[in-house]
């Protein structure tokens, strides 16, 4: 059984493999032959990303998996970021009235949002790169690469046809909420597991409410937002695919609410957990 199980593990590595060059071919493709320079920035994203793991790995540490996670929470500290600055340039700038109608959201582009949105991109191409290539990942079909690729083709078409881009800024607030779920695993790698300590609980409080505001909440909105103009959005497969990814997120984030409640009370009550590690 395990050995079915590896062997299909093994297929996994080359289609998504293949995927990814696929992906990195079509990009080079748009910008080399449709002169679409703007899409630079998304191979800025992923050499910035790679340099920044060269650097962990030389001077913190050499474990993959601990630089994968430094890496990662670097990418969700400027993402996030450039969400916040993003959204509060566009309000100070011309105010709030108007700024979530759908013809802003669906077709046009807040100042900046187009390269943020391309520098992210290139952050998921290396992080499915490095996955690949150390081997962090599991299962015939693992969900982190999985995850990676729908966001990888989601982004890069409406990358390519420049629609849907505020949209999907407003999706990566999450990322606020990924700090604390890499600071935490850091962490624990460190060996910093002391339940009681100031520290850790504050990160927790902060991991547990950016999850519902920054996470569930957000992009429960969205997904609202996309129900209440959907007859705004004609007969273009643009909905049914936001609709598709939205609904997956909402998903994807019910289950991640579940494993946090649980490590939440496995770290406060270690004595009932024995033997059991995350």
């Amino acid at each position: 059984m395990s050995r079915t199980r590896a062997q299909k593990e093994e297929k996994a590595g080359p289609f998504f493999l293949a995927t990814l060059v696929l992906w990195f071919v079509s990009v080079l493709f748009e910008i080399l032959f449709h002169r679409r320079s703007q899409l630079l920035s998304i191979v800025a994203g992923c050499f910035f990303y790679q340099l920044a793991n060269w650097v962990v790995r030389a001077f913190v540490s050499r474990d993959p998996l601990f630089v994968n996670t430094s890496v990662s929470l670097l990418h969700s500290t400027i993402t996030s970021s450039s969400v916040i600055f993003i959204l509060a340039n566009q309000w100070l700038k011309n105010g709030s009235i108007g700024m979530f109608e759908h013809s802003q959201l669906f077709g046009g582009t807040w100042p900046w949002a187009y390269p943020a949105l391309c520098f992210s991109c290139g952050y998921f191409a290396y992080d499915q790169w490095d996955m690949l290539h150390y081997g962090l990942y599991s299962g015939w079909i693992p969900s982190i690469l999985m995850h990676h690729l729908i966001l990888l083709i989601c982004f890069t078409l409406a990358l390519y046809r420049n629609v849907t881009i505020n949209y999907l800024i407003l999706t990566l607030i999450c990322e606020l909420h990924s700090i604390f779920l890499h600071v935490r695993k850091v962490r624990r790698m460190a060996g910093v597991r002391d339940a009681k300590s100031k520290i850790v609980m504050a990160e927790w409080v902060l991991n547990l409410v950016t999850y519902i505001v920054a996470r569930a909440g957000a992009h429960l909105l969205i997904t609202a937002k996309l129900i209440w103009d959907a007859p705004k959005f004609g007969k273009g497969i643009e909905l049914p695919l936001a609709l598709f990814g939205m609904f997956g997120m909402n998903f994807l984030n019910a289950f991640l609410g579940i494993d946090l409640f649980h490590a939440f009370k496995r770290e406060r009550n270690p004595q009932n957990t024995n033997s059991h590690h995350e």
